[in-house]
């Protein structure tokens, strides 16, 4: 039998970093509910040891269940039958054996049913089931939308809404639309409010919705006549019992075959305001947006971890010219970078999933008492880590992710080219990553302002004071004079003073802050443990050619020269 989470120190290692011990306190309000549920904990230890068995129960489904499906689900697809949605047999399996084991509503507070798990461990759990299927994970993995709805919604629509979830619905945002991708502000399906129902009907169309069937969605509609911006637009919820949407099609993927995407038609479906009116893309959106985020940010490291360990076995088995491939220089520094590259994307979204941890919960506890002014402050810190944190996870994963599923590939030769390895859905799965929630260009949009504001900066000095073993210290020189690199990119960028000339190189100086931060990171976790050392010195040389490089490209760089890039 495998177990996906067992099978991987990586995991294990990250879910005890000291941080935990914060996280859980502040969750648990100090371990408030062990009075009132009987499978609440009692102290650090014994909520440590919950995430452990509910992670290994996680592990067990994808390695036993989840995983062995996989190839059939790809193969078979969804269809869609009398405007419904059926799901390929083996995404029936998966998720009814996690429904089975209590696997939604990890997040949600107990009182609605939920284990009230603080988000690091069910990004973890994201983490195992989308290396076991990318595809499947965009299923289950909406139960994020529910937080929306906890953050946001009254708590009469939480115990109706979230109750469900908790027993197995699964939910959907219908977001896009044929002329609204990118750019939500264009939104036009209509939300008006009948008097005679008492309700809002919604009337329109959407496009790309994943998992566009589930039984409960957020909807994005303009509920305000005459307007074509943002400030027009309000979220609803859906109840797919109600009627009034149809499944107009599938779309045909290139991968992530299993995950229904949908074109959907509404006509007059009954719609519940959540939250405020207009408030629908300026608030509610890109909270939910963040979730996706780093939810794709975790698809893209169990994807990177399933190519990786196709490449590593293929590599060990495969023999040419009298010895495994994996003894030839060629390959075994591919699968050294890949390794890298893996372990960079790990720490890099569990950093980030501690930042948003903290800041989430702290919001939670301002809706219940009121912070005192160390925990404002706190949580202000936290969330504008994550809001830097979030973009850059998102769009370095998702990049890396695709670059190790092309070196899967390339270590498998002609073989796994065939639909007979499973690298080959591997890399189509993996192409989507850098695409939905934010393409890689709109993550450094996003992840700009922390060059200019020099938010990136400030958190690489903070790792730059942490003390470490004296055989690391090597690594923080280094680190030390490629901050410096950076440092002098950004002022060469930000002092010409135009605002198209940092679009152009928007994404070399991102790319920089990334790799020094990385850097940092796998030095931090060498710190802890030194099984880490190999990895952060491969990254460590990776990351000095990447970020002199492009520091050597912007010196040499003026503003007249981006005009031989223009169309």
């Amino acid at each position: 039998m495998a177990n996906l989470y067992n099978d991987n120190r990586d995991l294990k290692f990250h879910l005890t970093h000291p941080m935990m011990q914060k996280l859980v306190m502040l969750k648990e309000r100090n371990f408030a509910d062990k009075s009132s549920f009987d499978y609440a904990p009692i102290d650090f230890e014994d909520a440590m040891d919950s995430y452990e068995r509910v992670l290994e129960v996680v592990g067990e489904i994808s390695g036993d269940i989840i995983g062995p499906n996989a190839e059939s689900i790809d193969a078979e697809g969804p269809r869609v039958v009398d405007g419904r949605v059926i799901y390929a047999k083996g995404t029936q399996e998966n998720l009814d054996a996690l429904i089975k084991a209590g696997l939604l509503g990890i997040t949600l507070p107990r009182r609605f049913g939920g284990l009230n798990f603080p988000i690091v461990p069910y990004i973890m759990a994201a983490d195992i089931v989308s290396r076991a299927d990318a595809g499947f994970v965009n299923i289950w993995g909406l139960q994020d939308c529910a937080e929306t709805l906890n953050e946001f919604a009254s708590e009469e629509q939480k115990e109706r809404w979230l109750t469900r979830v908790v027993n197995g619905e699964t939910m959907a945002m219908d977001l896009t639309e044929p002329d609204a991708g990118s750019d939500l502000q264009a939104v036009q399906l209509k939300a008006t409010f009948s008097e005679a129902k008492g309700t809002w009907l919604l009337n329109g169309v959407k496009r790309f919705i994943t998992n566009g069937d589930g039984d409960i969605a957020l909807v994005l509609a303009r509920s305000e006549e005459g307007t074509r911006d943002g400030r027009g637009l309000s979220m609803y919820v859906y109840d797919k019992r109600k009627g009034g949407v149809t499944v107009r099609r599938i779309e045909h993927k290139m991968g992530i075959i299993g995950s229904p995407t949908c074109e959907l038609v509404f006509k007059d479906a009954p719609g519940e305001l959540i939250g405020n009116r207009k408030m629908g893309l300026i608030k509610y959106v890109m909270a939910l947006m963040n979730g996706a985020r780093l939810g794709i940010a975790a698809q893209s490291v169990g994807i990177s971890e399933a190519a990786y360990r196709e490449a590593l076995q293929y590599a060990k088995e495969r023999v040419q010219f009298g010895k495994a491939i994996i003894q030839f220089p060629a390959v075994y520094e591919m699968l050294s970078v890949m390794k890298a590259k893996l372990d960079a994307s790990r720490t890099l979204l569990y950093e980030t999933s501690r930042f948003v941890d903290v800041y989430k919960t702290y919001q939670h506890i301002s809706e219940e008492r009121k912070l005192t002014n160390v925990e404002r402050d706190e949580m202000k810190e936290f969330q504008r880590l994550a809001d830097l944190f979030t973009p850059l996870a998102k769009g370095i994963t998702s990049e890396f992710c695709n670059q190790n599923a092309y070196d899967a590939i390339q270590i498998h030769g002609g073989s796994g080219f065939m639909k007979d390895y499973a690298v080959e859905r591997i890399y189509r799965d993996a192409r989507i990553t850098s695409i939905y929630e934010g393409t890689t260009q709109l993550q450094v949009v996003a992840a700009i302002r922390g060059v200019t504001t020099g938010g990136y900066l400030k958190q690489i000095h903070a790792y730059e004071k942490l003390d470490l073993r004296p055989e690391l210290e090597k690594f923080r020189r280094i680190l030390i004079s490629l901050t410096q690199d950076y440092e002098e990119a950004a002022e060469n960028v930000i002092t010409v003073g135009d605002n198209e000339y940092i679009d152009f190189h928007a994404r070399r100086l991102v790319e920089m802050a990334g790799y020094i931060i990385m850097s940092y990171l796998l030095v931090i976790d060498a710190n802890r443990d030194m099984e880490y050392f190999r990895t952060a010195q491969v990254f460590n040389k990776m990351a000095k050619g990447e970020v002199k490089a492009r520091g050597e490209f912007i010196r040499a760089s003026s503003l007249e020269d981006i005009g031989n890039y223009k169309y």
